[in-house]
Order: C-alpha cells, then structure tokens, then sequence
C-alpha cells in the first residue's frame, strides 16, 4: 500500500496540492468574511447562506457550458488563469465596500470559474500519480480542503474580532495569488487528454455519455444528496451560532479530515467499499444534536464526528474512476463534483429561506433527518451496483471516446505515472 510520503515526493503532486491548498484557504476566509459581514448588514439567514454557499450554484453553469476543457485544454494554462482571476477577484472584494448584491455576483462568476478548475484538478490528478495511488491521492487533496478550512475558518474568526474585514480580504487576495507561480512554474505542461474543441457541444456529448449510464446514476446520487442536506445545516452555522460559528466550521473540517485520512490512507479497497456503506449514516446522525439545546462545545464535538462521514465519497468515487475512460475522466469527475457544489448551493439557499421562516436549529435538524432517509433509500441501489474494479471496461457507450491521434502533436502522448 502506498504512502503519504510516497506520493509527496512527488514535487509535481506536491505542488498541485500546495496550490490547491492556497486555494481553499482564500475560498474559506472569504466565504466566512462575506457571510458575517452580509449577516451584520442584513440579518437575513438566507443571504447569509446565499454568500456563503450560494456561489456553488454556479458549479451547474460550468457542467453546461466548459467542463470539457478539462479534457480538451492544456492543463497547467487553465488552472494558473484561473487562479490569476481568483485573486483578482478577492482583491476586489477588499478594496471596494460593496453591498450584498454585487459580493453575491462577484462570488457567482469566481465559482463559475473554479467549477471548471474542479475538473481539470482531478484530470489531473490522474496524470501526475500512479493510477494505485489515486485514491490515495485523492484523500491527500481532500486533506488540504479539511487543513485549509480548519486554518482559514479559525484564523478569520479571530482576525475578525481584532482586525476589520477588509485586512481579513486582503490575506485571502494573497493566499490566492500565492498559488499563481506553484501553478505555473511547478506543473508540467501537458498535452489535453482528449483533441476536440473547448465548448458546449462537447461539453454536453460528454455530459450525456455519463448521465445515461444507468450504473452512474446511483453513484451520482450518492455522492450528492446525504452530503448537500448535510450542507443545508452547515449553512445555517453563522446565523445559529453567529461570531462562534467558525469552530462549528472548524470542527467540521477536523472531522472530514480525519475521515479522509483513515479511509484514503488506512483501508484497502475492500474496506472503503464496506465502510462507505455505514459512514453515510454516521454522516447524518449526530446533526440531529442540533434538536437540542447542547452547549457548543457538545456540538462541535458531534459535527466533528459526523462530518468524518464525508469520506463515503472516497470508495464512491473511486467507482465511478473505474466506470470511466481515462478520455472522459477529468470532464466525469468535474461533473460529478459540479453536481455535487450545486446541490449543496441549492439546499443551502433553501435552509437559509426556511430559517428566516422559523428558526436556524429546526431547519438543521430536518436536513439532518432528510439526509438520513436519502442514504437508507440509496442501500439498495448502491449494494446492487457491486465493484467494477478490475472488469477493465468501461460502460457501454463511455467506451467509444477515445482521443484520437494528433499528427501535430509535439512528441508522445503524456504517459500516466
């Protein structure tokens, strides 16, 4: 089985981590700014959860549009231009005091670039490490998103209370600019996996070939709906805990990350299989604490423990790698994590607009109970679905595209790992 260190001491593997790493810790400080700062100015528990969460919503306009570049453009260029416009817009963000509105638009184009970057990442991924190593891989990344959160939340919830907003922008501006030159002077260039042209025609051709797939729809559904409830109830975090929210957060990302560690890091394929199955529902159960009145302590230790059951979503998509050619595989992955964003926008946006209603605790709790019933209805499906690994096919259909040979292009094709 192979290692942490083993895949770190690959310094293209280190280098897209780091990058994304930088990433997610602007993504995190920013998100909690603007959502504190949209909650003093409006008291809405519903933009609040629409800053804060509402962006991912615009993961569905990169599904439709350009999620085939992650397969049909260069990777390095895609990814440093999208950081570049990141930090860009960040940047705004600090500098200009701008009203809910236009920070809620802004957000919406910067997440429609970085749906894009999702897939080309995990194309990626693919590329830079051994195909064994992938979930492993996989986890590492993960653990930078549950690192950055627990980094970026806790730092911003104490730099709010001594510096303003505008300071706390502004070191996001650098996190995000910080990962411009890891992108572009420590990534290989590498040829597209697939030759077709970028666009909407594309995108959907690809698009299609998976959602037909009566083998991927369970994945799809698993992999979205118990997490995006669970992100209904972290949405209404500011607005239940206000200024403390950030260790709810915190907690959070602690728990996905250990989660992420043991299941990447620890358990054979065999066992994710058979674990994934019981982490759905610890996923889910201890988000019904928040029926009760419980000191906050008691429920960061809960959101901690079931936010470890994320890491259902390791073997899941481990499946999914399996159902996939490797021609498709940066669009398929980009898919599957544009859907996922998106449903958790949706239900986030729908628990602030129900809290607003009645109150935070009652919404979270149903989301909690909906998400539960989710993963009991998708047992059947999922136990039926078996393992692909080791068929050596993909699903009828999904087998057909294949990059055709370049004459032009400049020396062999890029070798997997």
């Amino acid at each position: 089985m192979s290692s942490y260190r083993a895949i770190f001491r690959n310094p293209e593997f280190r280098n897209l981590w780091i990058s994304s790493a930088l990433g997610n810790a602007s993504a995190t400080m920013t998100s909690l700014t603007l959502a504190i700062l949209v909650d003093a100015a409006t008291g809405s528990a519903l933009l609040a959860a629409a800053i804060m969460f509402g962006p991912s919503l615009a993961q569905v306009l990169g599904v439709s549009t350009l999620m085939s570049a992650a397969d049909t453009a260069r990777p390095r260029q895609v990814l440093t231009l999208l950081a570049m416009l990141s930090a860009l817009a960040v940047g705004v963000q600090a500098a200009v005091d701008l009203s809910p509105g236009p920070r809620l638009v802004l957000s919406l184009a910067v997440a429609y670039g970085l749906s894009i970057g999702a897939g080309v990442r995990w194309g990626l991924l693919g590329e830079v490490v051994r195909p064994e190593q992938f979930v492993l891989g996989r986890s590492a990344m993960n653990l930078s998103v549950g690192a950055m959160q627990i980094a970026g939340f806790g730092a911003a919830g104490l730099l709010l209370q001594a510096v303003g907003p505008s300071t706390v922008l502004w070191i996001a501006t650098g996190c995000a600019a910080l990962a411009v030159p890891v992108i572009r002077w420590g990534l290989r260039d590498r040829a597209p996996r697939r030759l077709a042209r970028t666009g909407l025609t594309e995108t959907w051709r690809g698009n299609r070939l998976l959602l037909a797939q009566r083998r991927t729809r369970p994945l799809l559904l698993a992999l979205t709906l118990p997490n995006g409830l669970i992100v209904g109830c972290e949405a209404l975090f500011v607005p239940y805990a206000g200024p403390r929210a950030g260790w709810l957060l915190a907690a959070g990302a602690a728990g996905m990350m250990t989660g992420d560690l043991v299941v990447g890091r620890y358990l054979t394929r065999r066992l994710r299989l058979a674990v994934a199955r019981w982490l759905r529902f610890l996923l889910a159960v201890p988000f019904l604490g928040f029926a009760f009145d419980l000191p906050l302590a008691v429920l960061c230790i809960l959101v901690a423990i079931g936010s470890s059951g994320y890491a259902a979503s390791l073997a899941q998509q481990e499946i999914l790698v399996d159902l996939t050619p490797v021609e498709l595989r940066g669009q398929v992955l980009g898919l599957e994590s544009a859907l996922r964003m998106t449903t958790f926008g949706i239900v986030a946006i729908l628990a602030g607009a129900l809290a607003d209603l009645t109150s935070a605790a009652p919404v979270m709790t149903a989301c909690a109970a909906a998400s539960l019933l989710v993963s009991v209805a998708l047992t059947r499906p999922l136990a039926q679905l078996g393992s692909p690994h080791g068929s050596g096919s993909a699903p009828q259909g999904l087998e057909a595209v294949r990059a055709p040979e370049d004459p032009h292009r400049r020396g062999p094709a890029p070798q997997r790992r």
